[in-house]
């Protein structure tokens, strides 16, 4: 049965509550409607979850529903099913193309059979309401509205957006993080490394070719903003008059603490989420290459073995373990994994700050992700010294 469900939207709360407090009568009264829409939603959910069965399994199968700008799912009529041919309606087509990437984003790169490991099949809602600013994933499936036209637009033209929302269903069947603080935080992050990493297996980029943005394709081109987030410039996907500067941190000395209250973001989920996001993006670089693989696998591994509670410093620790199980302790994937996370103000724990930092050095000097024969000799000669070191340190 899926765990934790709950209601969970793409674009933040903060960002809403930017434009409801908008001059424009019009870009007020569609952030109302949305904000209104959305708690009734979170309220429906709420009581669906207590009596909600096991998810509805079927090899992944998709189906796209109409709702024809009502917002009562249970009157949506089929729009496209598994086995039907494309729809004349591109909203219905994008729908349709993006839940089948994500759905083989996971059998071929992570081994994971749908969103619950068991098949679940995946159902997709379009044109939701009238100028719904939004999409969301509310444990059984993906509704999308179709934007207001002035701000945001069709939230299907974002393949890294669906792919977001569904690894939140992805989380549910996991670690089932709790959404509030840093386990929030977590959830959120996760959705963004899994949604980054789906368009970049659909595009066949590597870590340095990828543009590392979340949403990118959300906002109307009249609106100054690269993206809701970015992973590689956490605080810099956006700085315009109308939503003000991205205000998500970079490194733990910014952590912003924030009430546990819907207009707190239930303690800045979406905020502090650059941090982890940040530590994600310089692992990939570290590592070089394609991010889904090594990078995507020590994360995936580590959501699997995290828990509802998990903090940013157990889920740090719990990468760089998962390294080292995976490709040997003191690899150049490990290296990765530790000068990520003190890039962002988290040390490791159990390794002493002095070896983290020789290793750091270690892991810059003979480049993790361009290694040849002779770097890697004297890294392992390197890596071989300061585990004696730290093995004497363990000892004493």
């Amino acid at each position: 049965m899926t765990r934790n469900c709950r209601l969970n939207c793409v674009i933040p709360p903060h960002l809403l509550d930017k434009l409801l407090r908008s001059e424009d009568s019009d870009v007020h009264q569609v952030a109302l409607d949305t904000l209104l829409t959305t708690a009734r939603l979170r309220g429906e959910r709420t009581v669906r979850a207590s009596f909600a069965g096991a998810a509805a399994h079927g090899n992944g199968r998709r189906t796209i529903f109409d709702c024809q700008n009502g917002r009562l799912l249970s009157s949506a009529v089929v729009a496209r099913p598994e086995d039907g041919p494309a729809a004349t309606d591109q909203s219905v087509n994008r729908a349709f193309d993006g839940l089948g990437a994500t759905y083989e984003f996971y059998r071929a790169a992570l081994a994971r059979d749908s969103i619950d490991d068991r098949g679940m099949r995946l159902d997709g809602y379009v044109h939701f309401s009238t100028k719904f600013n939004n999409a969301f994933w509310d444990g059984q499936q993906m509704v999308f509205g179709d934007g207001d036209g002035k701000i945001f637009t069709d939230f299907t033209g974002s393949l890294d957006v669906i792919a977001h929302e569904l690894t939140h269903g992805v989380t549910e069947n996991t670690a089932a993080l709790e959404y509030h603080h840093q386990p929030g935080a977590l959830n959120e992050s996760v959705s963004d490394v899994f949604g980054s990493l789906v368009k970049q297996w659909a595009l066949k980029q590597s870590a340095e070719e990828a543009d590392w943005l979340i949403g990118s394709e959300v906002f109307t081109p009249g609106i100054d903003a690269d993206a809701l987030r970015s992973m590689a410039a956490p605080g810099h996907a956006y700085d315009n008059d109308l939503f003000g500067r991205d205000p998500q941190p970079d490194h733990m000395s910014k952590y912003v603490t924030l009430p546990d209250t819907e207009q707190g973001d239930h303690g800045g989920v979406h905020i502090n989420s650059g941090i982890p996001n940040k530590a994600f993006y310089l692992t990939a670089m570290g590592i070089g290459g394609f991010a889904w693989e090594a990078p995507g696998l020590i994360w995936y591994e580590s959501l699997k073995a995290s828990t509802i509670d998990t903090q940013f410093q157990d889920f740090a620790d719990t990468t760089y373990q998962k390294a080292g199980g995976l490709y040997g302790d003191g690899s150049a994937e490990q290296l990765a994994v530790l000068a990520a996370w003190q890039g962002v103000g988290i040390q490791i724990s159990g390794v002493p700050a002095g070896v983290a930092r020789s290793r750091t050095l270690a892991a810059g000097r003979y480049g993790v992700a361009g290694r040849d024969n002779g770097s890697l000799a004297a890294l392992a000669k390197q890596v071989e010294a300061l585990t004696a070191q730290v093995a004497g340190l363990a000892r004493k």
